[in-house]
C-alpha cells in the first residue's frame, strides 16, 4: 500500500498565533480538530497520522489519520501535552521516549528533521509499530515555533492489519481475539514443516503464556480478562513480520510460527514482543490501569522432527521461563 509522505526538505512557515491578532478560522472543524489556514497545506497528507505541537509540546492540531491509527479523537488530545500519558512512545526495548529521546523534542531543540521507528500505545492499550518523522515549523523570522510529527502505521505497510495470512475463513479465526485459532495454527505449521523439508527453509516457533492470568480473572472478572486477551493478541499480531503467524492456542496461551533461521534472532524477537506486551495496558472503569506480562518459550525446527516434538520443546522452554520467575523468554 502506497502512502504519500511529506517531502524531506519541506519547511512550513506559520505565524505564532499567540503573538498576533486572532486568525479567522476556516470551516474545517470536527470535534476539536481545528483547521486554521496554515494547516490546510497538510490536507494531501492526511491519510497518515499528522499532529502539530507548539514549543511546549502542547498539541494544537490532530488530523483524521491520527484518530484512525491511535483511536484518540482530536477533542480528546487538543491542548494537552504529547508527553502526558497519551501515545507513550517506546522503543523496541520498552524504553519510554516521551521524557528522554523524544523525536519531536529533538526537532524543536535543533531544527533538524528526525525519523525514528517507535511503538505508540493505542487508546485501547495495545502497542502499534510506527515510523515517525518530526519536522520543524518556523515563523517569518526563521525561529522554530512548533513541530509536526507524521507517523505511518507499519501494520498497513505490511498489510498485516487486514490480512494476517488472508484469514478469510471464520472457522480459522478465534472469535474473541479475531486472530488465527489453533485449527489454523496446526494447518499452517504442517505446511511450514513441509516447506522446510522441501526447500530448506528453517523457521522457529514461540509459545506465549500470560503470567498470573487467573488472578486477573479472579480480581477483575472474566470480562476484563477477555479485554486483556484481546490486548495481548493485538500487541503480538501487530508487531511481527508479514511472513510470521500468531495464533491463539487456547486459554491464555498464544503461539507463533516465525520466519527466522537462527536462535539469536528468535530470541531478539521474543524479547521485543515480551517488552511490548509488558508496556500495553487496560484502563478499568474506576480509572485503575492494569497490565500483564508474558512468559515465552521458543525453539527452531529441526529437520525431520514431527510437530509434537517441536511444540513439546517450545512448551518446555515456556515453562522454564515460568519457573525462573516469569516475564522472560527461554529459547533453545
Amino acid at each position: 500500500m502506497c502512502h504519500r509522505r511529506l517531502p524531506v526538505k519541506q519547511r512550513l512557515k506559520i505565524r505564532d498565533q499567540h503573538n498576533t491578532a486572532p486568525t479567522r478560522k476556516s470551516n474545517h472543524m470536527d470535534g476539536g480538530r481545528e483547521m486554521s489556514k496554515p494547516y490546510q497545506n497538510l490536507i494531501p497528507y492526511l491519510y497518515e497520522g499528522v499532529y502539530v505541537v507548539d514549543k511546549k509540546r502542547r498539541i494544537v492540531f490532530w488530523n483524521e489519520g491520527s484518530e484512525r491509527i491511535t483511536g484518540y479523537k482530536a477533542s480528546e488530545v487538543i491542548n494537552s501535552h504529547c508527553h502526558q500519558n497519551i501515545l507513550q512512545h517506546v522503543d523496541e526495548n520498552g524504553k519510554h521516549l516521551c521524557l528522554e529521546g523524544c523525536p519531536l523534542q529533538h526537532t524543536l531543540d535543533t531544527g533538524v528533521i528526525h525519523e525514528a521507528h517507535v511503538f505508540l500505545k493505542h487508546k485501547e492499550g495495545y502497542r502499534i509499530p510506527v515510523t515517525v518523522k518530526s519536522i520543524p515549523i518556523h515563523d517569518d523570522d526563521h525561529r522554530i515555533v512548533a513541530a509536526i510529527e507524521v507517523f505511518t502505521d507499519e501494520r498497513f505497510q505490511r498489510d498485516i492489519y487486514n490480512e494476517n495470512i488472508e484469514l478469510k475463513d471464520k472457522l480459522k479465526t478465534d472469535p474473541l481475539t479475531k486472530i488465527a485459532n489453533r485449527h489454523f495454527f496446526d494447518f499452517h505449521l504442517t505446511q511450514r514443516m513441509e516447506e522446510a523439508k522441501r526447500f530448506n527453509r528453517p523457521f522457529g516457533v514461540l509459545v506465549f503464556d500470560i503470567d498470573h492470568f487467573k488472578k486477573i480473572n479472579d480480581t477483575h472478572g472474566h470480562l476484563v480478562g477477555d479485554e486483556m486477551l484481546k490486548i495481548v493478541a493485538q500487541s503480538l499480531v501487530s508487531n511481527v513480520q508479514r511472513t510470521d503467524t500468531i495464533s491463539r492456542w487456547g486459554g491464555e496461551e498464544f503461539v507463533g510460527v516465525m520466519d527466522i533461521d537462527n536462535i539469536n534472532d528468535l530470541h531478539k524477537v521474543a524479547e521485543r514482543l515480551r517488552n511490548l506486551v509488558k508496556q500495553s495496558t487496560y484502563k478499568l472503569d474506576d480509572g485503575q490501569v492494569i497490565s500483564v506480562t508474558i512468559s515465552i518459550g521458543g525453539t527452531l525446527y529441526q529437520p525431520d522432527e514431527d510437530s509434537s516434538t517441536l511444540m513439546d520443546r517450545a512448551d518446555r522452554n515456556m515453562y522454564a521461563s515460568k519457573s525462573k520467575g516469569r516475564d522472560q523468554s527461554t529459547i533453545t
